[in-house]
C-alpha cells in the first residue's frame, strides 16, 4: 500500500484554487490506484507556530536535557517528519503569495527541515535523508511568472525539498487566474488536463 501525504496551504482553505487542484489530483489518484492511504494537512485550518528562539533551541538541545515544554515541541516536529518518512507520494497545494510560499508552509518547513533528522551535514555539504519520494506541486498564481526571474517560489521548493533528499518533483501551474475570464478559464482547463494525465 502506498501512502499519500497531501498538504494544502491556501488562505482560502478548501476553496483555494491550489487546494482544489490538489484535491482533484488526489481523488483521481486514489480512484486509479489499487490501494493507498491518505494523510491530509490543511495548514490554513491548523497552522503551525512560526519558528522562534525557544522552538529552535528545543530542536538543538540534546534529548536527555530537554524540559517538558521542549519535549512537546520536538514531539510535534517528529510527528510531521514521520509523516514525510512514511509518504511515498507528496502532494502540495501551493498558492503564490507576494512571490513566495505561504507563511504557513514556511512554518511547516521550519518544523521538518531539521539537521540530523531529514538532512545531515557532511564534508561534502548537506545530504538529504528522505529518499524515494514523488512530489506533485499544484501551483496557483494570479499572474504569470513561470520561467521568469520573479518565480522564486519554484526554485525555493526545489532547493528546500532537495535539501531533504526529495528531488523527483513535478509542477502543475495554473497562472493568470486574476487576469480575466478567458485567461483564467484556459489556465484551469490546461491544469485539469495535466491532472487527469498525471493521475492516470
Amino acid at each position: 500500500m502506498k501512502t499519500i501525504l497531501q498538504i494544502n496551504s491556501s488562505l482560502f482553505g478548501e476553496q483555494g484554487q491550489s487546494s482544489k487542484m490538489a484535491n482533484d489530483f488526489v481523488d483521481r489518484l486514489q480512484a486509479n490506484s489499487e490501494a493507498s492511504a491518505l494523510i491530509r494537512r490543511d495548514l490554513h485550518a491548523k497552522p503551525l507556530p512560526h519558528l522562534d528562539g525557544q522552538r529552535f533551541t528545543a530542536f538543538t538541545t540534546p534529548a536527555a536535557e530537554r524540559d517538558a515544554a521542549q519535549r512537546a515541541v520536538v514531539a510535534e516536529s517528529d510527528a510531521l517528519i514521520n509523516e514525510l518518512r512514511d509518504a511515498d507520494i507528496i502532494v502540495l497545494g501551493m498558492p503564490l503569495y507576494n512571490l513566495g510560499v505561504p507563511s504557513t508552509f514556511k512554518a511547516y518547513i521550519d518544523h521538518v527541515a531539521r539537521a540530523g533528522e531529514t538532512f545531515r551535514y557532511t564534508a561534502n555539504g548537506p545530504e538529504g535523508l528522505l529518499q524515494d519520494k514523488k512530489v506533485y506541486i499544484f501551483a496557483a498564481r494570479g499572474g504569470k511568472y513561470e520561467g521568469t526571474a520573479m518565480d522564486t517560489q519554484t526554485a525555493y521548493l526545489r532547493h528546500i525539498l532537495g535539501l531533504m533528499g526529495i528531488k523527483d518533483i513535478e509542477f502543475v501551474y495554473a497562472e493568470g487566474l486574476n487576469m480575466g475570464g478567458d485567461v483564467a478559464e484556459k489556465a484551469l482547463a490546461d491544469a485539469q488536463e495535466l491532472i487527469r494525465q498525471k493521475a492516470a
